[in-house]
Formats: C-alpha cells, structure tokens, sequence
C-alpha cells in the first residue's frame, strides 16, 4: 500500500469522513508497522463501532513535514495479527483496542488491561469479561523467579494527596528487574460521555480530562469545534490562549524541580519552587479567576480579555518570578550531590524514547526533538515559534534541565505576546459542526502532545472522541528508566517524567 495514498491533512484541520481511505487489514498494517521507518509515528489508534463491527482508525503524525496521515480498516473478525511486535509504539493502543472492543490482536506480547473497563462490544473477549466483571487490578503480573527475587508492590494509596496508581517491582537486593505500572482507578470514562456531543458539560469535561491541563486540553477540545464548525478565531484570543498554555507550562514545570530536589533532601530549592509554582498560578488567576485556567478557554476564543494595565501587572510579576526560578535551579546545578543523584539515574536512550513513541520533555531529554508547537503548530505558535530545548543522556539531570530552558522560553514568549498583543474581540460565535467529518487537533502540553480526534456523524454530533493524554506514551518510558536502578531511586525517576493517572484513565 503506497502512502502517497493515505489522507494527508494538518492540525486542527476538518476534512470529509468518506475522504478517509478504508484499506484492506494488511495494508492498513503494513502502513502503522513502517509508520517509523519513514518518519512518521502513531499519535492516535482507536477503534470506532459501526453496526455491530469495528473500524480501526489511525492517525499517523509525519513531524518533519508537518503533517497527518489517516486512514482506517474494517474488523471482519475478533481477532487480527498484533503490530506491536513489529512497531513496539503499538502496544498500548492494541491493549486498549482488546479491552474496549473485545476484539484480540493475535501475537501481541503485553496482553493486558489497561484501564479495566467492561468492553463496549464483547467479542472474542479476551480477557474473559463477559462471565466475569473486570477488578482494577487484578491481573497476573509478570514475575522473575528465584530464591534470591523479591517483589515490592507500591500503592494504589499512596501518601500524601495524590491519584492511585499501582507499581509492582521485580528486584534482586536493591536493584530493580523489571516495574510493572498498574493503572485504572481513575477512569471515569469521559470519552464516552463525550460522544453526542457537544453540549453544555462537554467543555468541562475537557478542562478536567487531567486537571493540572485544564487549558492544553480546553484548547485541543475547542479547536476541534472551531474547525468543524469553520468558526474563525480572532488572533487576540489566540495569543491569550498561547500566554495560558505557557503559564501552565511554568507552574508544573516549576512545581516539577522544587518536587526534584525534595526528592533528595534538598530543601532550598524544594521551598523556593513550591512557592514560585503558586506565583505562577496566580497569574493564570490574574487572567481568569482560577488558578488552574478554568472557564478562560471557550469554543470560539476566550472567556477573558487582558487590558493594558493587567498586561504590564502580569509582565512585572512574571519577571520578578522567573528570575527567582533561575535562582532557585541554580543552586541545584551547582550542588555536587545533587548532581551526583539526578546523573545516569533512569536512563532512557533516544533510541527507546522513539520505539515507544514518547513525547514531551521525557522524549526530548533523550534527544527526540518532537514538540507540537513548531512541528504542527496551530494558533498564535504559527506565527511565533518557542525554541525548542533537546538534551542527550536520558536521565533524571536531562529531564529536570529541560524543564529549567522551557521555563526560560516560555516566560520570553509570554512576555513578548503581553507587550503586543493584537486588537480586535476575544470571543466569536460557534457555528453548528458540519455533519460527516473527521477532525484531529494537536496541542503541546506542558507533559507533551495532547491528541483530540473527533468523528462527527449526519447530524453534527460526535460519533466519536478519541483523547490520547502525553501519559499514555510515557508511562512505559517510566518503567523503563527503573530497569536496573535502586529501588530507592523510584521517587526521583517518578517525579522526573512526573505523569498523570487520571490523564491516562480516560
């Protein structure tokens, strides 16, 4: 199957649902298995039910070129030959596919659940659901045998107020074997509330879709409905939604080293960050009222304008604050033993960061340069583009570095949009969604590439709404990076990518 073929299209763009080629399940295979061979990755692959049988659809993101491949196949069977041996980025995708469609990839090496919800459609059933109801967690875990192994299960419940999430170590003595991640307990199945939409909840449902994204995911929803509903959006309200999403770029990022250093007893920066991350938050309320950017992004543009006065308040602010961040990491980078704990700790090599597809700043501290904003820009980052920071070594150092230049950059960009930002009206009318389209939206969040995908059916509304979270790519690098380090070095190698239960518990 030549690619020349495939539907070509670009971000936050709506094209004809019957523009889509429909091919064979060989080709269709063959298409996702060489997707990275020739550059291109898997941003979306999700199953879609159509009477009684299931699509497979799959949206492939060609970065060099800036643009998006799609293409779909129908499931004759319950079952169909695994990708995943063949193009490791794969497997999460095709565990999702068994477990909400009850359809089987056959010779898929990692057959599991991955969130634990009872299929749409039981099919060949493969995990055996249909007699017996799934319980989030109970699974048959990998083990390494030997009279020497010990195993090590960490959570759900964790301490301190944070989501669940259950971690399951293989170690001998200290060293880790092999982690296995266990999620599921946040899924509340907002996809599916999704569908029929839009409608008034909808909005929210996408600033919660993972709370500490409320405006990267409120962007990615919106400019879905823009683009079906060919609702055109000032530049003003563009470049206010881009100072946002880099304003949550800055309070996670900067919440992410103060968290770092806790992690290793080093309490000047832990306190300083902890505080700085608040300033950060402050500003987003300066804008909207909510720290967290609720009810600021809307269909059309924004809910809140920034005059003048606001404007030159917030730039001071902004830079009293990063200055102290600078500050703040700085005593980090020179504090031998701290060094001594972020260096060759939770390697991922850019080779292993592109086999399983991970995005963000996890990918491009091991050289992957993949970001959104300059690759498939849309909205004020086609016309100002943010440098984009690539380190080598993989670890802990390279992850936490990354994060100190994108906090660097970001504040120049929000500074520079505050100083000028275009004139005209901040929010436009929604037209009603064109019926019969399909439509994918790419947004960089502060985690890495956020992934809406809408199918609209006759009437206008969502046959289907696919999310793919930055979370879903990466949490297999997590496990990854724990091969062959201390248990102890877990917390730190956990902060570093720093992932999202709920985001990946859609």
């Amino acid at each position: 199957m030549s690619v020349s073929s495939l539907l070509r299209t670009y971000n936050a763009k709506a094209v004809p649902r019957d523009a889509v080629p429909r091919l064979s399940l060989e080709a269709f295979r063959g298409v996702v298995i060489g997707a990275p061979e020739r550059g291109a990755r898997i941003a979306a692959l999700f199953g879609i039910g159509a009477a009684g049988d299931v699509d497979l659809f799959a949206v492939l993101a060609v970065d060099d070129e800036g643009c998006l491949e799609l293409c779909s196949t129908r499931l004759e069977d319950d079952s169909y030959p695994a990708m995943t041996p063949e193009c490791p980025e794969a497997h999460l995708f095709e565990r999702e596919l068994a477990e909400q469609w009850g359809i089987q990839p056959m010779g898929h090496p990692w057959l599991k659940p991955v969130r634990f919800a009872p299929p749409r459609r039981v099919g060949a059933d493969p995990f055996g659901w249909s007699k017996t109801p799934p319980m989030i967690g109970v699974t048959d875990f990998y083990r390494v045998e030997g009279e020497e192994i010990h195993e090590v299960a960490v959570g759900p419940v964790h301490a301190g107020v944070i989501e669940p999430g259950h971690f399951r170590f293989q170690c001998y003595g200290e060293q880790v074997l092999h982690l296995e991640i266990s999620l599921g307990y946040q899924h509340r199945g907002v996809e599916r509330a999704l569908i029929g939409g839009p409608n008034a909840r909808s909005i929210h449902y996408a600033e919660t879709l993972a709370g500490d994204t409320t405006v990267g995911h409120a962007t990615a929803y919106c400019q879905i409905l823009e683009a079906l509903s060919g609702c055109a959006v000032s530049a003003r309200a563009q470049a206010i939604r881009g100072v946002a999403l880099e304003l949550e770029r800055l309070a996670n990022h900067t919440g992410d080293i103060g968290a770092l250093a806790g992690d290793v007893g080093y309490l000047p920066t832990a306190s300083y960050c902890g505080r700085l991350r608040g300033d950060f938050l402050n500003l987003t309320a300066e804008l909207c009222g909510s720290r967290f950017g609720r009810s600021l992004v809307r269909p059309g543009g924004v809910a809140f304008d920034i005059d003048a006065d606001r404007a030159g308040r917030m730039r001071q602010k902004l830079t009293f604050a990063v200055q102290d961040v600078a500050d703040a990491a700085a005593l980090l980078w020179r504090t031998a033993s701290v060094q001594a704990r972020f260096e060759d700790t939770g390697q991922v090599t850019g080779e292993v960061a592109e086999q399983l597809g991970m995005v963000g700043p996890a990918a491009r501290a091991s050289g992957v340069s993949r970001d959104v904003r300059r690759d498939h820009p849309a909205g004020i980052f086609r016309f100002k583009q943010i440098p984009v920071p690539v380190l080598l070594s993989g670890d802990v150092f390279a992850r936490a570095q990354i994060r100190n230049l994108e906090i660097e950059r970001s504040a120049v960009f929000i500074k520079e949009q505050l100083a000028s930002l275009p004139s005209g009206e901040t929010l436009s009318r929604v037209p009603p969604l064109a019926p019969m389209r399909v439509c994918v939206s790419l947004v960089e969040g502060w985690r890495g590439e956020l992934c809406h995908v809408a199918l609209t059916d006759e009437s206008g509304r969502f046959q289907s709404y696919k999310v793919v979270d930055p979370s879903f790519h990466n949490w297999t690098g997590l496990a990854i990076a724990l091969r062959d380090q201390q248990i102890s070095d877990f917390p730190l190698c956990n902060k570093s990518f720093n992932l999202s239960y709920c985001g990946h518990d859609l």
